[in-house]
């Protein structure tokens, strides 16, 4: 059974930021699909589906790999 997670991120602005985001979110163990929702200048949104529940604390440091926070 998989495990939809989502998250909320500040800082993304074009589909490049999107595309960062979703390849650091892909690269977690257990990840198999990420849908980023980009909203420019606004508050982004991604949907993480995993094979078993994802921390907080990877959540935070795969987006701030990317170069993003978390809202």
């Amino acid at each position: 059974m998989s495990t939809n997670t989502t998250i909320s991120m500040t800082g993304l602005t074009c589909g490049h930021c999107q595309q960062a985001v979703t390849r650091e979110l892909s690269a977690l163990n257990g990840v198999t699909d990420v849908a980023v929702d980009l909203v420019p200048h606004g508050v982004s949104t991604a949907t993480v589906t995993s094979a078993s529940p994802l921390s907080q604390e990877q959540l935070r440091d795969a987006v701030a790999e990317a170069g993003y926070t978390l809202a």
